[in-house]
Parts: C-alpha cells; structure tokens; sequence
C-alpha cells in the first residue's frame, strides 16, 4: 500500500507524483490518503495522473481513506466517478443516509 503523505498540495506536486509513480512501478495498486491533512485541487490532478499512469501499465489502482475536502473537489469538478475509491464504513453510513 502506497501512503500518500501528509500533504497534496502544489508545492508537493512533483515529488508526490514521482513517489507515486515509483510505487506503481512497485506493484503497488493501493494509495491510501488517510494521513493527508494538506491538499489543494492538484491533490485532484494527482489522483487522476496516478490513475492514468497505471491504466497504462494495465493495472487499476483504488484510493483508500479519501479526505472528505478531496471528495469535496471531485466532486466539484464532476471526477468522482473517475476515481476508484474503496469505501470506508462512514463512507457508506452517509452514502445510506
């Protein structure tokens, strides 16, 4: 399982998606963002370019623990759909009500 850090934000961009790339490159195919406490909307941009990136090794990858301030933007920029993410248990409490 790959750890996403503390911070997705634009100042962390670079290095974020080298690690992420190398992770996949790994065999990783879990990105968990439960410690991410700093993220802007190029926490979206990653995400996505994580995603493109495996698709083309032929492989998906799902995002486990998405912080609601990052479900929030994907949401606001119509990607949630985009994005595998596993569900957390308040996830599908909301999700039921």
């Amino acid at each position: 399982m790959f750890d996403a850090g503390l911070s997705l934000t634009m100042a962390d961009a670079p290095r974020a998606l080298a690690e992420g790339l190398r992770a996949l490159e790994a065999g990783e195919t879990v990105f968990d963002l439960a410690r991410v406490e700093a993220l802007d909307s190029v926490a979206v941009a990653l995400l996505l370019a994580w995603q493109r990136a495996a698709r083309a090794r032929g492989v998906e990858i799902k995002f486990h623990h998405l912080p609601p301030a990052l479900g929030s933007l994907a949401e606001l920029y119509g990607v949630t759909e985009l994005l595998a993410v596993i569900p957390t248990a308040q996830h599908q409490l909301h999700e039921r009500h």
